[in-house]
């Protein structure tokens, strides 16, 4: 593994980088956050190890601004504050693991394999496709064919939906709750009606028909 131990405490950091190296890690290692921060930046770590007190740039702002920077290395957090509460503020930070000091080196040992041997998250889609149909999620853009289609925003959700069930039959019920938030029937249109307008946009200024009426059950996206 290469390692990243941001420590001040010169002993300490010591004890972890010697011990790591001994086992045939290769460990960088920084006193400050700032120093931490950078080398988390220009670096590609399998792992990182963050005390919570540290001079210029603190444990917990020093992993907000790693995971703010888009950084997804895994972080174990290494404090003197054992309480709960500094526990779970230390998670919601963004640290994957919380160790309490005093601490054993094996048990770090243990604890820095298990979190590189952790499945990375799946990342979440941010273009969606279905035929020659597009739909940005970040940008929050449709087009289809290479032809912007605007979408008003509840419009933009339904169609969302839909394609994130393409192939499949979504009812008139699934739509009320997923679009709306609607957990009963309002005894309107309205799903009709968006219905109706997205096909305006989305459909009819092209030759292939996506949205599709299933009579009886519902409706479906597909190609």
């Amino acid at each position: 593994m290469r390692v990243l131990v941001v420590e001040d405490d010169l002993e300490t950091a010591d004890y972890i980088t010697s011990s790591l190296k001994a086992q045939g890690h290769a460990v960088d290692h920084c006193d400050n956050g700032k120093d931490g921060f950078l080398n988390a930046l220009d670096n590609d770590y399998d792992v990182m190890v963050f005390d919570r007190m540290l001079p210029r740039l603190d444990g917990l702002t020093l992993i907000k601004s790693v995971r703010g920077a888009g950084i997804e290395t895994p972080i174990l957090f290494l404090s003197a504050m054992d309480g709960i509460n500094d526990r779970v503020e230390g998670l919601l930070a963004g640290s994957d693991d919380y160790l309490v000091k005093p601490f054993s080196f094996n048990e770090l040992s243990a604890r820095l394999v298990a979190l590189v041997r952790r499945p990375p998250l799946k990342t979440e889609e941010t273009v969606l496709r279905v035929a020659d149909l597009e739909m940005n999620l970040i940008r929050r853009t449709v087009s289809r064919g290479g032809i912007e289609v605007e979408l008003q925003p509840r419009e933009f959700s339904l169609l969302e939906y839909l394609i994130r069930n393409a192939d499949r039959v979504v009812t008139r019920t699934m739509l009320l709750e997923a679009v709306w938030d609607f957990h009963f029937d309002p005894k309107t249109n309205v799903v009709e009606t968006h219905i109706s307008r997205l096909r305006n946009k989305v459909d009819k200024p092209f030759a292939t028909e996506l949205i599709h009426t299933i009579r009886g059950a519902g409706y479906s996206l597909h190609g």
